[in-house]
């Protein structure tokens, strides 16, 4: 060998990023795989009613990510309109993109933005917090989400 050392060879967020995008258009239950650090924090400011902004852990990470895939009833088809923003921290990157797919219970086309902050520390995942457009996700389900302050909301 010629000195270099295993953190040249870790994965970067650009690498964990594009591995996550094979997840999704593979249709796997894992977005992560194996690429989970053991204090990952997932956060997602505009969840839905009912579901957690802030989950904390490896197993609960996985839990989450994995149950919330295993009941979305979409097959993805591509990830467009991508665009990566380096930021000042190289272990960081904002990602902004669209899922595309078909909703397997009515068989529709549907797509759906998101923007993304992603941080890796060797090799694996610390931050994925993530901004969707929940709006559009109900509405391609057929489940358009309750307003705050309707009775819907605060069942």
């Amino acid at each position: 060998m010629t000195g270099s050392n295993d953190v040249d060879t870790l994965a970067g967020p650009h690498e964990i990023f594009a591995r996550m995008q094979q997840r999704w258009l593979a249709n796997t239950v894992s977005t992560f795989g194996d690429d989970l650090a053991e204090d990952v924090v997932i956060e997602t400011p505009f969840a839905a009613p009912g579901r957690p902004r802030r989950v904390e852990g490896r197993a609960a990470c996985r839990a989450f990510t994995e149950a919330g895939r295993a009941a979305l009833p979409a097959r993805f088809e591509e990830c467009r309109n991508v665009v990566v923003h380096e930021t000042a921290d190289p272990e960081t990157i904002v990602v902004e993109y669209e899922l595309a797919g078909t909703v397997t219970t009515t068989n529709r086309s549907a797509a759906a933005s998101f923007i993304a902050v992603l941080r890796v520390r060797g090799g694996q995942v610390v931050l994925w917090r993530e901004y969707q457009d929940v709006l559009a996700i109900a509405q391609a389900l057929g489940q358009p989400p309750a307003l705050p302050g309707t009775d819907e909301a605060s069942q």
